[in-house]
């Protein structure tokens, strides 16, 4: 049974994307939070699998769509999170994070496919890696990775490499961190709802000052 699983946490204002705060406001960071994880579960939910699932901190709001299976979220740091999603798999599994509105199922589907390889890794432009694909899951392949650094990627794409495993490499993709992210990423996709809210957001905070 494959899984495509995207790891998140719910958009409340304050605690969400507060690397945006300044310019946008607490309350505008957390919508730009929710546009990029609505964004991010249409496009899984377009791409084949057998399940959809939602890995979540936090309640569930309007913005889920039907067709998801929610998780909470287990563990104290990122890698123990990341681990018990993994351990929660019977099959397959690709897991994303709520990042990245750019993505795409064109982007994602080759990811669930593993008759060449036995993960696949996504790497970000921060230095972390927005996704995670592993034929057979190992959650010891993500515990005592050190998260959010600049070595993140490195460490855990060697991890899989000391493992053996066959590794293919999915796009390189900007994570939407702090406010200059999120214009680059909104540029990539100015069609998308995430782009929409950030130009007109962006227009507010220029009249603002």
């Amino acid at each position: 049974m494959t899984s495509l699983l995207v790891i998140a946490k719910a958009p409340v204002p304050g605690r969400v994307k507060t690397r945006l705060t300044p310019p946008f406001t607490p309350g505008q960071a957390a919508a730009l939070a929710e546009a990029a994880l609505a964004a991010t579960l249409a496009a899984v939910l377009a791409t084949p699998a057998d399940r959809h699932v939602l890995v979540l901190d936090g309640a569930p709001g309007p913005w889920l769509p039907p067709g998801f299976e929610v998780v909470p979220q287990r563990g104290r740091g990122l890698d123990e999170r990341l681990a018990a999603a993994f351990a929660d798999c019977a099959g397959p599994a690709l897991l994303i994070g709520m990042d990245t509105p750019q993505v795409t199922p064109g982007i994602l589907a080759p990811a669930l496919v593993f008759d060449t390889c036995d993960a696949w890794f996504g790497p970000a432009a921060d230095g972390g890696f927005w996704a995670l694909g592993l034929a057979a899951a190992d959650p010891a392949l993500l515990l005592g990775v050190p998260m959010s650094v600049p070595e993140t990627g490195a460490v855990q794409h060697g991890r899989l490499r000391a493992a053996g495993l066959r590794t293919g490499l999915l796009p390189l993709l900007r994570d939407v961190d702090t406010a200059a992210d999120a214009a680059e990423v909104a540029a990539l996709a100015p069609a998308g709802r995430f782009a929409a809210l950030h130009r007109r957001l962006s227009a507010r905070t220029a009249v603002a000052r």
